[in-house]
Formats: C-alpha cells, structure tokens, sequence
C-alpha cells in the first residue's frame, strides 16, 4: 500500500496545530494513521517543530512520500539530509561514522541559526513593548494635565479683563465724532489750496519788479552824447 507522511490537524477552530504522521494514502486527512512521527505548532514564533528523525529516515528508506508541506518541515529539521547521507554509505560513498559527524555538525549550525533568531524575536519583542509602554505614559500624562487644569478655577483678573474686551467690543462708536472728523478732512484740503494760490499770485508780480529795475540800469548808466559839431574859433 502506498505511504504518505503528511500533516494531521489538531486544535480549535483559529489554533491548530498539527501531527506529523505516516498514513496510507488512502485514508482521510485526519483518519487512522500507521505511526506518528512529530508535531508542528504553527502558533508560536518561531513555530514549534518535533520529529523522529531516525523512524522518519526509516520511513522514507522503505519507500514513504511526504507531501509538500511534510517534505519542508523534514528538510528544516535535516531529516532529508540524513536519508541522503545513509544512502552514501550504503553506496560506499563513506562511513557511517563520517556520516554521523556530518549530520552533526549540521545541527549544531541549524541550532545555533535558531538560537539568534530567538534572539532576535525576542529584542525585537521588548522594544515594542517599551514603545508600547511609552506612549501609554505620555497619554496618562496629557490626560492628567488636561484634569487638572479643568479643574484650577480663573483669577479674578482674568474675568475683568475678558468683561472689559467685550464691553469695548460692544459699546458704539458716537456720531458726532464721526461727523467732526468728516469736517476736519474736507476743511483741511480747502486750507492747504488757499495759500498755494496766493503764493502764486505773489510769485509773477515779485519776478516781474526785478527785471523793470534791470532794465532802467542801463538808461542811468549810459553817458551823455557829445555835439558832434566843433566850435567855432573865435576870431
């Protein structure tokens, strides 16, 4: 009959986790199985991984196929590596002993690799929380300052000088003002034209006397013409 190593679902409805199991191929999914060989939670970080890695060799020297998912998780656990290696050394290809070392030696990087990714979950993990933890503080502390300034009561000087804005605010502005300033603005222009226009009458007249007083300078200066006829000798 043919062998499947497969995945069996265990859990509740939202957290399975599951068996690794070698079943016929012709049963269900979550039916009678010939050996369990592991189990795989998928809830925790990383998932929890448990197999058999000799029965499961065994299993896949005998002929078993694992299904993809099974395939994946032997592979992560070295369980393909091994039946690769013990198919070397039924070939010759070296000893079981050096095949032994080799698996070995495997494990302790593959242990190591996940060791630091725990690690670094981990780190990971506390930095979230300590953010986490931050904000929840800064939003306690707004919170208590918001309280506590709702509940100060306000000074009487900041009441008297609200009131007095508001009055201000509110009280209208008088007429009369406003026409006395209407008069003041329309006055002011008249003023200021009155003595441009005198100041440009007087201007000519002045221009004018200076050059009636040159022009009589000369007629006083000129000298006084002589009789162009000799006079007479006395006999």
């Amino acid at each position: 009959m043919p062998v499947r190593i497969r995945l069996q679902r265990h859990g509740k409805k939202g957290k399975p986790f599951y068996w690794i199991v070698a079943a016929d191929g012709r049963a269900k999914r979550d039916g009678k199985f010939l050996e369990k060989l592991g189990i795989y939670n998928p809830n925790t970080n990383p998932a929890t991984i448990e197999v058999n890695v000799d029965n499961s060799v065994e299993w896949l020297n005998n002929g078993a196929q694992p299904s993809e998912t099974a395939r994946r998780i032997l592979s992560y656990k070295g369980v393909l590596l091994k039946h690769h290696l013990m198919a070397g050394v039924r070939k010759g290809a070296h000893t079981e002993e050096e095949a032994e070392k080799k698996f070995q030696a495997w494990l302790d990087e593959k242990s190591k690799a996940v060791a630091k990714k725990e690690e670094n979950l981990s780190k990971a993990q506390q930095e979230a929380r300590k953010k986490a933890l931050e904000a929840e503080r800064e939003v306690s502390e707004k919170r208590a300052q918001a309280a506590a300034e709702a509940e100060l009561p306000e000074t009487p000087e900041a009441v008297s000088a609200e009131e007095e804005v508001e009055a201000l605010d509110a009280a209208p502005e008088p007429q009369e003002s406003v026409a006395q300033e209407a008069e003041a603005e329309t006055a002011a222009p008249a003023e200021e034209a009155a003595p441009e226009a005198k100041a440009e009458e007087a201007a000519p007249a002045e221009e004018v006397a200076p050059e009636a007083k040159a022009e009589a300078a000369p007629a006083e200066e000129a000298p006084a013409k002589e009789d162009p006829k000799p006079a007479a000798d006395k006999e």
